[in-house]
């Protein structure tokens, strides 16, 4: 837990919330004409209930922006993500990004009744991510808490297996490796739940 926080010091001095001057109009005029509405939402919260879309609302435009680059250089795989990134300029990330990061925050519905060990779980969570989960203005640690449950519950899935690895120093694998099916769960419902903003 110790390494875990100090990497989180390193990559808040090196990774910096960048001033993106994307256009939040033309950001969402080409969230619609490039399709980003028909997965994540015109209001940013996503559409359908099987997991695999992520809410934009309210999230850093750095996280956005990094993803997108991710998602086409291919350090985060997604074959839809990959094929839809590419089709991006700089100019058009900025813009996408600007406009689903100025909606409003992103709210969760999801409770759970463990919730003492949701919160010594969060605790590890919080290091990087901020109190509540709103991250820390930083392109490496997003906004979390009011995240759908069945996308963060396959997000941290895929963390611990291995499948995604984007995180600067490998630190969302570190973090997830030693967590059971049942602590995600948890985890994955508290994040989801929390509602101050």
């Amino acid at each position: 837990m110790k390494n875990l926080k100090n990497a989180c010091a390193v990559l808040a001095l090196v990774l910096p919330l960048a001033a993106w001057a994307g256009n939040v109009e033309a950001g969402r005029i080409k969230s619609e004409s490039e399709r980003c509405q028909e997965c994540h939402g015109a209001d940013g919260n996503g559409n359908g209930e099987d997991g695999k879309f992520a809410r934009l609302a309210g999230q850093y435009p750095a996280y956005i922006v990094k993803q997108l680059q991710d998602f086409r250089s291919g350090a985060r795989k997604h074959d839809y993500m990959m094929v839809m990134a590419r089709s991006l300029d700089e100019a058009d990330i900025a813009d996408i990004a600007a406009y689903y990061g100025g909606l409003p925050a992103m709210r969760g519905e999801a409770t759970h009744a463990d919730a003492a060990t949701a919160q010594r779980l969060f605790a590890t969570c919080a290091a990087c991510h901020g109190p509540q989960g709103k991250g820390t203005g930083n392109a490496a640690f997003p906004v979390i808490g009011g995240q759908d449950v069945k996308y963060l519950r396959n997000q941290l899935l895929a963390w611990r297996s291995g499948e995604r690895r984007n995180s600067p120093g490998g630190t969302m694998n570190e973090a997830t490796k030693g967590l059971t099916d049942a602590e995600i769960d948890v985890l994955a419902h508290y994040l989801s739940g929390i509602q101050e903003r």
